[in-house]
């Protein structure tokens, strides 16, 4: 059964900083599926969809491997 959470992330400003973090969460075990709705400049919201909950640590260090950072959780 499939897990889906979603994040708060700031520093996206464009297409390119949606593809940097949808690549470094696409790479973390049983990531099945991220999309994110990009607030150019603000908070944008990346909901992932997974095999298992992923752990918070795992996904904030992808978020910053990708040069932003992760400023919130809900499961």
């Amino acid at each position: 059964m499939a897990t889906t959470a979603r994040y708060t992330v700031s520093g996206m400003t464009c297409g390119h900083c949606v593809s940097a973090v949808t690549e470094e969460l696409t790479a973390l075990p049983g990531v099945r599926d991220v999309d994110v709705a990009l607030v150019a400049g603000g908070v944008s919201t990346v909901t992932v969809t997974s095999d298992a909950p992923l752990d918070e640590p795992a996904v904030r260090a992808a978020v910053d491997e990708a040069g932003y950072e992760l400023t919130g959780a809900q499961a």
